[in-house]
């Protein structure tokens, strides 16, 4: 009698142990569902603005696994930055810190190349924009400056002008433009201090910059334009739409991004809160914190 009971209970033990225990498991949530929480929905699209002028496909986590897209290997795993151009004492160090911006958000080595005049453009892919600063042709600079430059140890190179871009004729401008396919990219600083950087909008044309070249180098490691949340991989038409947009990557394009990029998303994480408190990046250092506040 007293044996019986005594396996009954042992045997009521072990069963709510197990039930403890696949509770727990249950409940333990991934680093990217643990953050999601923080993901902040999109708002309708304004006239005007890049979700309102293009209809685009919303790339799942499957879709972008099926996707073609570089990736970092063995040999070929650093990040390269190219400036073109006369830069100031404030630019080099913008350009220093996206460096390190870049470094700490892709978990990647990441070089700055000696720099390139800008007597390297032509005179025929030159033109004078409607405010009357001269512009360069952007696929110019990818296709006969960039690519035929980039390292052998270059996952992905991406230049960095102080002049003015331009797509294509009809085209005002353009923040940037990449290859996806052979890993090159340009940015120019130019509209993002408004043609003068300076103390006081130092901060502001810095942010933009990461913004800008995190989001055509995130491109070319194959994530879409974002459709999730508001993120560094939603598509900008212009500076009012990019200071919207967050430096911080959602969840799904981050889940995306470590899916080919092998790193500890909460040593990243920290790093990244860490270099937006010592830069005063006030907004996307709250956003990272909360980040942390849901995975530590």
């Amino acid at each position: 009698m007293s044996r019986g009971k005594y396996n009954f209970t042992s045997v009521l033990f072990y069963v709510s142990l197990l039930i403890l225990l696949f509770s727990c498991q249950k409940q333990k949530k991934t680093y990217y569902e643990s953050i999601a929480l923080n993901d902040i929905k999109l708002s309708s699209p304004k006239p005007g603005s890049w979700r309102s002028n293009h209809d685009e496909h919303f790339q799942t986590y499957e879709d972008f696994q099926k996707s073609k897209k570089i990736k970092p290997e063995s040999g070929k795993n650093t990040i390269y930055l190219q400036p073109i151009g006369k830069f100031d004492e404030l630019q080099k160090r913008e350009i220093a810190l996206t460096s390190e911006y870049l470094k700490i958000y892709f978990q990647l080595e990441t070089k700055i190349l000696p720099p390139l005049s800008n007597t390297i453009f032509p005179e025929k892919i030159k033109r004078i924009s409607k405010e009357g600063q001269v512009q360069i042709l952007a696929s110019y600079v990818l296709d006969s400056i960039l690519i035929k430059r980039k390292p052998k140890d270059a996952v992905v190179l991406m230049g960095i002008t102080e002049k003015d871009l331009f797509p294509l004729p009809e085209w005002n401008y353009v923040f940037g433009l990449a290859s996806y396919e052979e890993g090159v990219g340009v940015t120019s600083m130019y509209r993002f201090a408004n043609g003068h950087l300076s103390d006081s909008n130092f901060n502001e044309s810095f942010l933009r910059l990461i913004k800008i070249s995190s989001h055509e180098i995130g491109h070319m490691f194959g994530i879409s334009h974002c459709l999730n949340a508001n993120c560094v991989m939603n598509g900008t038409n212009t500076l009012t739409e990019t200071d919207y947009h967050l430096a911080r990557a959602c969840s799904l394009c981050q889940r995306k991004l470590n899916s080919s990029i092998h790193y500890d998303p909460k040593k990243r994480l920290l790093e990244l809160k860490n270099f937006f408190e010592k830069q005063h990046l006030n907004t996307e250092l709250s956003l990272s914190q909360q980040d942390l506040n849901l995975v530590q």
